[in-house]
């Protein structure tokens, strides 16, 4: 540690912290534009210059200079002041100085700074400068002479990213940032790059001019597009989600967010659900709540327990999935599944099935081996967390692929290939990369859904469990086995026991007809053709789709901006999060909705309002007593006798399309005008 005097206040920092990080210490607010905690340090605003007592020069940009043991920091002079005086009527020569109608009134770094340095008047008589605006596909908006080239944007692709998208051209007052090419973006983070843009050059297509910030009022929530948990903020305006940013959370999703997460609100708003129906005489008509709870509770007294059964969907909360379990089971039935993919895990231990090396763990890896999975498509947060580790060790973090490459993973990787037999060579000392494994001091498998949905997914499981032990993956200080999940509900119906027992119907028996009622909770992504059509189908969810047009009766559900709940990600990591605004029409948190079909069937549901049903959860499972990170066990031993033949097929990612995996996704105009272009392109490039 270093002791820094910071306007005469002692500080102690790391000895490898900027004098800028200091400051900050010491309370003191430095401006600044290209400066971000996330990335390397540029220092070409000279913004954030101060004075350093003894340094051969007056002034010093405070991002980029370290600081040194007894080091004096003034933050605040007349020589500083007239410094950034002079520095920010530099930055001013060119910007267009269009506050009043601009898109990122109320967000823009510079119009705040403006404000404390600028002057009332410019000396500048020249014609300000103006660029041409760039194509950056749908969802960034560029406004190009705005541009002070802080260069966040071209850090952000080139070492967050990894799409290396963008850059500058010409030099001097010439210079330009501009993509390599005239096409969309085709990183899955690029809305991040609306966020590090401090001056509104890079805005958000979809929503431009459509608020002000000062109009947004915000609610803590959880995205649940994909099953990291990244932590978001849901911004509304009156009854209506306006934006989506991302709430910063070290341990799990850092500053950024996803784009799907970001920009499919568009979404919820489309092909919504905001009444009960009930399907007479082939037809769906509108009906009441009373009348539709009277409806499925005449039809389930008819059917035996063993002949009833539900489906959880990808988007479910814990307390949905909870209410309607313990309905079902009241009413004789145990044919409960989450698995719409019928993904296979092993639940005898919590450690089995989740991501136990955690997000933030990954920056200790030094191997990484990952079987059946495509982090980029399936959790882009995640992936940008393994590609900052690669890149803070370079060639000394290993990485191998089994499994299909269907794009640019943005790290170098070993792809070993597509024979799910590689796992056996591994484990048998017959390849390479074992050797690789074995002498890392914290190796790390991921095993994906690429691998769990196949024929063979219990023997690959077995055999990758088996590999983790046998190269020190599972040791008293680390776990490095790995389940990376896709759907923001699967975890918590595997700690709720939303899975049948060995007596019971799985998914794909229920609807081939091994049940005569199926209550489908926001099940979207089943195959509905296969579907017994003598079955009959309750449909509860947000969003109408194929599972909603085969129901009998549907009652409307509410997204998750529209509620209070808790989510498990893959880490299993407990959040909850709250409801932003209310759902459309008659639509109802779904554990009301079962509730009030329990009452019309006399089953006594011990919980009326949202705290006392988290209390039920707790008794199911303590797990869901303690929010945040939790230590899993786990038992090796079941993967020694595993046994079998692999499928004679490689193994491949299981999402075709990442803009349109969800009901709220596919909805939304702008993740399908994504889908256009990113794949449309691919397809071009490929021919």
């Amino acid at each position: 540690m270093a002791k820094v005097f910071v306007d005469g206040i002692p500080v102690d920092v790391p000895n490898n912290s900027s004098v800028l990080q200091a400051c900050e210490v010491a309370g003191k607010e430095i401006p600044r534009f290209c400066y971000h905690e996330k990335l390397s340090v540029a220092g070409n605003c000279r913004m954030c210059m101060v004075e350093i007592t003894g340094a051969r020069k007056p002034l010093v940009s405070s991002c980029s200079h370290p600081v040194m043991d007894g080091m004096h920091v003034t933050t605040d002079s007349e020589t500083i002041r007239a410094a950034r005086r002079s520095t920010m009527e530099f930055l001013l020569i060119n910007h267009p100085l269009d506050c009043p109608i601009c898109d990122q009134g109320g967000e823009c770094d510079l119009q705040d700074q403006a404000l404390g340095y600028g002057h009332d008047c410019s000396r500048f008589k020249e014609d300000k400068r103006a660029v041409v605006d760039k194509y950056m596909g749908p969802l960034v908006r560029t406004v190009m002479t705005r541009c002070i080239q802080c260069t966040r944007c071209v850090r952000f692709v080139n070492e967050i990213a990894g799409t290396a998208e963008l850059g500058g051209i010409y030099r001097g007052t010439n210079l330009e940032i501009t993509p390599f090419i005239e096409q969309g973006l085709v990183s899955e983070l690029s809305g991040n790059l609306i966020d590090v843009c401090p001056v509104g050059a890079l805005t958000s297509k979809p929503t431009a001019f459509h608020f002000r910030s000062w109009e947004l009022k915000n609610t803590d929530a959880i995205d649940v597009l994909d099953a990291v948990g990244n932590n978001i903020v849901l911004q509304t305006r009156g009854n209506e989600i306006m934006r989506i940013l991302p709430r910063k959370n070290d341990d799990v999703n850092e500053d950024w967010l996803a784009d799907k997460g970001r920009f499919s609100l568009d979404g919820l708003k489309r092909r919504r659900l905001d009444r009960p129906w009930i399907k007479k005489a082939g037809k769906l008509v509108e009906a009441s709540w009373a009348e539709a709870s009277q409806f499925i509770a005449d039809k389930l007294k008819a059917v035996s327990g063993d002949r009833l059964g539900a489906i959880a969907g990808d988007l479910c909360d814990a307390e949905s999935m909870a209410a309607l379990k313990h309905l079902m089971n009241a009413l004789g039935s145990t044919n409960v599944d989450c698995r719409q993919d019928g993904a296979y895990y092993d639940v005898s231990k919590r450690g089995h099935y989740v991501f136990n090396t955690s997000i933030a763990g990954i920056d200790q890896a030094d191997a990484l081996l990952v079987v059946g999975s495509f982090p980029r498509h399936e959790a882009p947060v995640l992936n940008a967390r393994i590609r900052k580790r690669w890149l803070s060790l370079t060639e000394q973090f290993p990485i191998a692929y089994i499994g299909e490459l269907p794009d640019d993973p943005n790290y170098k990787v070993d792809l070993l290939g597509q024979d799910p037999a590689l796992i056996e060579q591994l484990l048998n000392d017959q390849h390479p990369f074992a050797e690789v494994l074995k002498s890392a001091k914290r190796p790390m498998i991921i095993l994906g859904h690429g691998a769990l949905t196949r024929v063979d997914s219990k023997l690959i499981y077995a055999k990758t469990m088996a590999l983790a032990g046998q190269v020190g993956a599972i040791s008293e200080d680390w776990n490095g086995f790995n389940i990376l999940h896709q759907a923001a509900s699967r975890v918590a119906g595997l700690d709720l026991g939303f899975i049948p027992d060995a007596q019971s119907k799985d998914a794909l028996s229920m609807i081939k007809g091994g049940v005569d009622a199926l209550w489908l909770l926001g099940a979207d992504e089943i195959d509905i053709s296969k579907l017994d059509p003598e079955c009959f189908v309750i449909y509860q969810g947000h969003h109408g789709e194929k599972a909603a047009a085969r129901a009998d009766v549907i009652l409307p559900g509410a997204a998750y901006t529209e509620k209070s709940a808790s989510y498990m990600n893959t880490e299993g990591r407990l959040q909850r999060s709250f409801r932003a605004i209310c759902p459309p029409g008659e639509a109802k948190e779904e554990w009301v909705g079962i509730q009030k079909v329990a009452e019309q069937l006399a089953v006594d549901l011990p919980y009326h309002d949202l705290q006392s049903l988290q209390d039920y959860m707790v008794k199911i499972n303590p797990v869901f007593a303690q929010v945040g990170l939790q230590h899993n066990a786990m038992d090796i031993s079941i993967a020694n006798a595993a046994e079998g033949k692999f499928e004679n097929q490689g193994l491949k990612s299981n999402i075709s399309d990442y803009f349109l995996t969800n009901v709220i996704s596919r909805a939304s105009l702008t993740m399908n005008e994504c889908s256009k272009v990113r794949y449309a392109s691919s397809a071009e490039a490929a021919e």
